[in-house]
């Protein structure tokens, strides 16, 4: 056995112990009765340990050094691997284990706060475990050093190879175009009649189309399932084995269905990363913002489309016999209509994007301490208000509504836009091709998802997000893909 080879035995070992985590945190999620929160923390802390010692040990270094001094073609597979379990090994080595257990067991308690605090619409709630934290984040900021400000740390571990102050100049030229396009989507989609579904949508009949719209675009149900939860997410908890998750509002079907969507956009990908390397670089994904993108694509790109509706129309009314009488024209108007709202995840595309500006935002007065935890409701008011014209009437239409911060996640936010502009350059180039386009306007997908497998999925973190998106699109990303789009779609132009 060569010393690459021991290398990723090494390596699997250590995802084993964190797909292990994974499936504890799902559960938490989903099916965990409460008086098992102490336990679980204990659990998931121990095991996030235990990973975090094995990858940071003396034995991983010297596996690690062994097959540095091997010789590996260039640009090869096993090259990448190397390369980039040396930078999670540098990055991993300067934190603490007895750190990452306790921030392992914070975040634990942290969510099930945050549960209370958002169905209480108390932020005081969650203030004191986010000010934990946050001491956490600017802790490991600082072990791990950065170039310009604490956020860059935190952020490059989401977005590999990004840096704040880039990330702020695009959001900050993007941020007129995406203001001006907002206000005059939202303005053309006054004349949108706002309740067009009427009756009750029950959800286990939501499940049922749910399922077979996942399943039709490419869903593997072999290797994944959905369930239900407060904040929808996409888990993968270990080879062939991918969790979706969403939420039902009996008086709008579309709410979970592009949901799913979403998750399953996620879940593909997860689905096609090559399964034979589960727990190394090239069996990973490379990064949120091409994570997003995924995402992003099939809710919008595909899941709001002409062709994807003139098909699932005429089933969702065979599932929903309420719907009999609502014509295609109609539907599409409404579910593409734009209009200001205060829930990030249930925002149209014309509008998304000021969500994630004002949390990148929020996020890094915090970071850099200059806004305290205690003000942080206040400030989301205000720049909401700047941004949409009104405020949040109370605070789990406000700073409470996204899972992320109990999670740790401060840095993640970003990664939302990101995948906004990666996912339609992808759609563009790939609608490029014609059988490609063709199979889409009958609504099969699957030359597209083959397209994707091929140019995104199966590179798993061989490449850098840029050096990938200038792979597949032939191009580095830029907003004019996105743009197009937008324009397109909500104008007319």
């Amino acid at each position: 056995m060569t010393a690459y080879h021991k290398l990723c035995e090494l390596a699997r070992e250590i995802s084993i112990l964190s797909s292990t985590g994974s499936v504890l945190g799902w559960d938490q999620e989903t099916y965990m009765p409460d008086k098992a929160l102490h336990f679980r923390a204990k659990q998931l802390a121990y095991l996030s340990g235990r990973a975090h010692a094995l990858a940071t040990s003396g034995r991983f270094l010297a596996a690690l050094e062994k097959a540095e001094g091997e010789k590996h073609p260039r640009h090869s597979k096993e090259a990448a691997n190397i390369e980039v379990m040396r930078e999670e090994f540098e990055r991993a080595f300067r934190i603490p284990t007895k750190l990452v257990e306790e921030e392992s067991a914070a975040t634990t308690h942290a969510k099930a706060a945050w549960v209370e605090a958002r169905k209480k619409s108390e932020f005081a709630l969650f203030a004191p475990h986010l000010e934990k934290l946050l001491g956490f984040a600017r802790l490991k900021a600082e072990l791990w050093g950065y170039d310009g400000e604490p956020y860059d740390a935190l952020l490059s571990g989401y977005e590999r190879g990004a840096r704040t102050r880039e990330v702020a100049a695009l959001f900050d030229k993007l941020k007129p175009d995406l203001v001006s396009i907002a206000r005059e989507a939202v303005e053309r989609s006054k004349s949108v009649p706002e309740k067009l579904l009427r009756g009750k949508f029950p959800a286990a009949k939501q499940q049922q189309l749910n399922r077979e719209v996942a399943e039709s675009i490419g869903f593997d149900f072999t290797g994944g399932r959905i369930d239900t939860t407060a904040h929808p997410f996409c888990s993968t908890v270990g080879a062939g084995d991918v969790r979706l998750t969403t939420r039902y509002d009996e008086s709008d079907f579309t709410s979970s269905l592009f949901g799913v969507m979403h998750e399953a956009g996620h879940g593909m990908y997860e689905q096609g990363l090559p399964a034979e390397d589960f727990g190394l670089p090239s069996g990973t994904a490379v990064s949120l913002g091409i994570h997003e993108s995924q995402s992003r694509l099939w809710e919008n790109h595909v899941g709001r489309s002409h062709a994807f509706w003139e098909k699932w129309l005429p089933r969702a009314a065979e599932i929903f016999p309420n719907l009999r009488g609502v014509k295609l024209k109609a539907f599409l108007a409404w579910v593409n209509r734009a209009e200001f709202s205060f829930i990030r995840v249930e925002a149209d595309e014309a509008t998304y994007d000021l969500h994630v500006l004002l949390r990148f935002g929020i996020e890094r007065r915090m970071v850099r301490g200059d806004l305290k935890v205690a003000d942080v409701p206040a400030a989301w008011n205000d720049e909401f208000k700047s941004l949409f014209g009104m405020t949040p009437p109370d605070d789990r239409r406000g700073c409470l509504q996204d899972i992320h911060w109990s999670m740790g996640g401060l840095g993640y936010f970003a990664t939302y836009s990101l995948g906004n502009l990666n996912g339609a350059q992808l759609f563009s180039t790939a609608m490029r091709q014609k059988r490609i386009s063709d199979a889409a306007a009958m609504c099969d997908y699957a030359p597209l998802l083959a397209w994707l497998r091929t140019k995104v999925h199966a590179r798993g973190s061989t490449l850098m997000p840029a050096d990938l998106m200038r792979e597949a699109t032939g191009r580095e990303t830029t907003p004019k893909a996105y743009l197009a789009h937008l324009r397109s779609r909500f104008l007319g132009r």
